[in-house]
């Protein structure tokens, strides 16, 4: 939550307390009929500013970024065929995904999930 929402949630929770008491000040042997208007105005602007934080924070949650990564291998590489553990079905780079950092592979034809390792080379 960043800090812009938490200080007009906070804004708003003292707008809307002090609203609160004012209208219950106004029937009180002491208070004014003002208060009334004093305090609906205040707990009003409270109400506001939560619907406006909470629409500061949608707005906010949908900038989504999209990450790419990219190897560069040095040197002549050779391309291995990617099967599947499972049903030995060909697999493209379009089945592997990056979860948590680490590669997992999906086979579309028997649904297997499983992550990537790389095998020493000696």
């Amino acid at each position: 939550m960043s800090a812009i929402r938490v200080i007009a949630y906070i804004a708003a929770a003292i707008l809307i307390f002090f609203g609160v008491l004012f209208i219950w000040g106004a029937f009180s042997p002491q208070g004014s009929p003002g208060w009334i208007l004093v305090g609906a105005i205040s707990v009003a602007v409270g109400f506001g500013l939560i619907v406006l934080a909470g629409a500061f924070g949608r707005r906010e949650g949908a900038a989504k970024q999209e990450l790419i990564q990219k190897i560069e291998l040095s040197g002549d590489i050779n391309l291995e065929k990617l099967t599947c553990r499972n049903c030995g079905g060909a697999l493209s780079s379009d089945n592997i995904k990056m979860v948590a950092g680490a590669p997992v592979v999906t086979c579309p034809y028997c649904g297997t999930s499983y992550q990537l390792t790389e095998e020493p080379k000696w």
